[in-house]
């Protein structure tokens, strides 16, 4: 596995800010303006205001904004080397528990090409100037990346887990209804066991793609100016949230497709055109829709929503004899990929580069947006596929293959504003 390592962590002082419910927020990709201008009413510490500022140049507010709360003690810095672990709670909407546990680090960078820290997902290059804007103005991380690691005996689990049974937390807060707790460890010879267990492991990101290729970049620019560069500065490594696969409060939501603003697009034509490829069941509703799903585990399966019914619909034979020479194989495998080559490329004439601009297509979580959306007219069809699994996300990494924007949701976000990490 790449190296990782404890560090200093900068945190909010509890001294200084008694109600820290209110500092965190999400990651910045999934911030909307109105969530924006809820977090920096919530507070006038609260994370957005470095993560996502609203300054005309938010760059420059961030870094004058970390000045500032050191100065006044608003922000503190850790006086020796941890790691942080870090559980979040979460209950479904059956109303189960589910508790995802992990720990903060700093992970070295490396090229993709070394196959240390392996990707699922493509980049755009508008986010990346962004964050490297903000790396280089603040000289900080300071939202994290969320990374993967296969530990089937669960040895980490349990070196953290008897750490965390013993130790109240540094944090404790709930927000959008998660629960965050924080602990910290700076026992050198448990950091170590932990060090020892992972190193023969690869990581994966699961989540901040265009963060971690950013903190490439910086890294690289970084050792460019400094003729001293040793390969050992904090610059040379990235904030990491790291979870084991095996986890059993590891989470992967489907995020579903509704399409919108096509020309001359017939919901009962296309109904018709999809019985070429796929066989076809009409339900009744949302309910009806879950269940047929469910019942598909293996074959390429998914909802549709039109204004004329909700249907279940399944891929007749093999995607390899339909996809074969378009993608490869292990992306056959993957559902979304289906759909997006045979459902809204071929049989609707959605571009790949609309889909990534998003200009026939938006995306949800929520399977009842896609629902009301519908019912409303906001969207001319929905698609409700099933999430996909932990296993094709490692198997398609270790490929060296990408899949498509949007392909996977690791629920919950991890939090910004629990520490950060200075380069």
């Amino acid at each position: 596995m790449p190296e990782i390592q404890p560090f200093r962590a900068l945190r909010y002082s509890p001294a200084a800010i008694d109600d820290q419910a209110r500092l965190i927020c999400p990651p910045y990709d999934v911030i909307s303006p109105s969530l924006q201008r809820e977090l920096y009413e919530a507070s006038p510490y609260n994370a957005v205001r470095l993560e996502l500022p609203m300054e005309p140049d938010p760059y420059k507010a961030a870094s004058e904004r970390i000045t500032r709360w050191l100065q006044s003690g608003v922000l503190t810095r850790d006086d020796e080397q941890a790691l942080y672990p870090c559980f979040q709670t979460s209950t479904d909407s059956a109303g189960h528990e589910h508790i995802r546990k992990g720990f903060f680090c700093a992970l070295r960078l490396y090229e993709f090409s070394e196959a240390q820290v392996l990707p699922h997902e493509r980049t755009l290059s508008g986010p990346k100037a962004d964050r490297l804007n903000l790396f280089r103005e603040t000289g900080m991380n300071i939202s994290s990346i969320f990374g993967l690691y296969a530990d089937e005996h669960l040895e980490v689990d349990r070196l953290i887990g008897e750490f965390v049974d013993g130790n109240e937390p540094v944090m404790d807060e709930e927000f959008q209804g998660v629960r965050n707790r924080m602990w910290k460890i700076s026992d050198k010879g448990l950091i170590a066991r932990v060090q020892q267990v992972l190193l023969e492991r690869k990581a994966y990101i699961a989540d901040g793609h265009h963060r971690y290729e950013t903190g490439v970049a910086y890294r690289k620019l970084r050792a460019a100016e400094n003729p001293s560069h040793t390969g050992r500065e904090p610059y040379n490594f990235i904030l990491t949230y790291l979870a084991n696969i095996y986890d059993e409060g590891l989470l992967i939501f489907p995020l579903h497709r509704m399409v919108h603003n096509l020309q001359g697009f017939d919901p009962g034509e296309f109904i018709k055109r999809l019985e070429a490829d796929f066989s076809i069941r009409q339900l009744k509703g949302r309910g009806e829709l879950s269940a047929y799903l469910d019942a598909h585990t293996s074959e390429h399966a998914f909802g549709v929503v039109t204004s004329r019914g909700t249907f279940g619909i399944c891929l007749k034979g093999m995607a390899a004899a339909i996809l074969d020479g378009v993608v490869s194989g292990p992306l056959q495998q993957l559902d979304v990929v289906v759909l997006h080559e045979i459902v809204l490329r071929r049989m609707l004439g959605i571009s790949p580069e609309a889909m990534r601009d998003q200009a026939n297509l938006v995306y949800t979580e929520n399977d009842c947006e896609v629902f009301d959306a519908v019912r409303n007219g906001d969207i001319q069809v929905g698609f409700i596929v099933k999430p996909t699994t932990v296993r094709q996300v490692m198997d398609i990494s270790a490929a060296g293959e990408v899949m498509p924007q949007k392909s996977t949701y690791f629920y919950p976000k991890i939090m910004t504003g629990l520490l950060f990490h200075e380069l």
